[in-house]
């Protein structure tokens, strides 16, 4: 049996709006006339305003996460590397040492 489109939307909208939950939030004056005006031109609700702005702030709150977590691991392992060089490095000059001397017959 196929649904319509119609029909599954209205099925979707009716699951969607037994999955919510009412809150009351207290903003600014001048903030509320921001988003009406938006909502407005927009052809939408409060409601869905504050919905797409909750999940973009989600999403962007996760970025940041992941960014600064990405940052202190760079950061360790710029430390970590940094030493691997220096290491390198003395073993490299002993080695030219070692070399110079047997070239030099010394």
């Amino acid at each position: 049996m196929v649904i319509g489109f119609d029909k599954f939307w209205r099925c979707e909208l009716v699951a969607n709006l037994q999955n919510t939950k009412r809150i009351m939030i207290s903003i600014p004056d001048q903030l509320l006339e921001e988003v009406d005006g938006i909502v407005a031109k927009e052809n939408s609700n409060r409601s869905e305003f504050i919905r797409q702005a909750m999940k973009l702030y989600l999403v962007e709150r996760k970025k940041r996460q992941i960014r600064e977590l990405m940052q202190r691991g760079y950061l360790e392992m710029a430390k970590i590397n940094l030493n691997m060089a220096s290491e390198a490095f003395h073993a490299e000059e002993d080695a030219d040492r070692a070399l110079g001397r047997l070239v030099s017959g010394v």
